[in-house]
């Protein structure tokens, strides 16, 4: 829609629903005047990941839903995600650029990797959750929390729970076994390729797998999927419990949301804002989301900025109570 035909349909009342739509989706970029045609979308890991096909297909959504400027994906990986999240943090405030996030932000302060963190940030939205849950190779004498729990105190730190170290998928198995009041031993992985084919040869008991391994491996008999920390059941995986059905009080995922550069006026954050709201309440985004095993959980300005307080402050205990807290003076990294 060129821009004399937008300013035509908000001038004419009574065009057809379809019309008003793409009116009201262009125009708030428009009064905002972000100076660019294409913004990008900064992914902080390799092309293929989670993250990445997460963004690729919110991307497709914003611009089929008139995004303007339209949205490019722009993967920039290294440093466990850090490249990109600095990047991001010293790129111009135009509203050009927007930077796919989650808790990896946190950890890498909280570990002493950068001296930076969300709040660094302008925030506009969460957008889905990918909910952690737990496999287990089938020959370990435990099938559920409950019977994790009992072992693992039965045997301290006998459990070998594969994670990449100081990552979201450590933290998580972290907040797992104090959750339990328990202890597991840890070992390192690169990624979560490697992990899954330690986890299949046992030499790891647990770890953290998606929806889409749980349903695959449970289905065949090589692993066993001991729960999914989130509050409603997998789509993918429904035989699967969650842990509050299990008596664990544990909600727990991999957000993933959009931050800005701090500087970023208000009124091209808050376009975003409604952005990420528009593509979460798309029927075929949430579609797409389900059918890879995550949840669209849309929260924005000051739910956003909330959640990522609390989840800042709920990690930076659970760091502090296994040795994992070391934070670094502002401009040392």
């Amino acid at each position: 829609m060129t821009r004399f035909s937008v300013r035509l349909a908000i001038a004419t009342a009574g065009f057809v629903a379809g019309t008003l739509a793409a009116v009201t989706a262009l125009s708030p970029a428009a009064a905002v005047e972000i100076p660019c045609n294409t913004a990008r979308v900064i992914v902080p890991w390799a092309a293929g990941g989670e993250s990445d096909i997460i963004s690729r297909l919110f991307t497709e959504a914003a611009n089929r839903l008139g995004a303007k400027p339209q949205l490019q994906v722009v993967n920039i990986s290294g440093q466990g995600g850090n490249k990109g999240a600095k990047e991001a943090l010293g790129a111009k405030p135009d509203g050009c650029t927007v930077f796919n996030a989650h808790q990896s932000v946190l950890s890498a302060l909280l570990t002493g990797r950068v001296d930076f963190t969300w709040s660094d940030y302008a925030v506009a939205g969460n957008l889905t959750v990918t909910p952690s849950i737990i496999g287990a190779h089938p020959s370990v004498p435990f099938a559920n929390f409950k019977e994790l729990q009992a072992y693992a105190k039965a045997n301290p730190e006998k459990v070998l729970a594969g994670a990449s170290l100081g990552s979201t998928s450590h933290f998580n198995l972290v907040r797992l076994q104090n959750a339990l009041g328990v202890k597991f031993k840890y070992i390192s992985y690169d990624g979560t390729r490697e992990r899954m084919t330690a986890l299949l040869a046992n030499n790891i008991q647990i770890g953290q797998i998606s929806d889409t391994a749980a349903a695959q491996y449970l289905k065949s008999g090589e692993l066993k999927v001991l729960g999914i920390l989130f509050n409603k059941r997998s789509k993918l995986a429904p035989d699967v419990r969650t842990g509050a059905e299990q008596g664990v009080d544990l909600v727990i995922g991999t957000n993933r949301g959009f931050l800005l550069p701090k500087a970023t006026p208000k009124p091209a954050v808050e376009y975003y804002t409604q952005l990420v709201k528009k593509v979460a309440e798309d029927p075929q985004f949430v579609k797409q989301m389900e059918d890879m095993g995550s949840f669209v959980v849309y929260m924005g300005g000051k739910d956003y900025e909330k959640w990522w307080a609390k989840e800042f402050e709920d990690w930076k205990e659970d760091a502090i109570a296994v040795g994992l807290y070391k934070p670094i003076e502002k401009g040392k990294s």
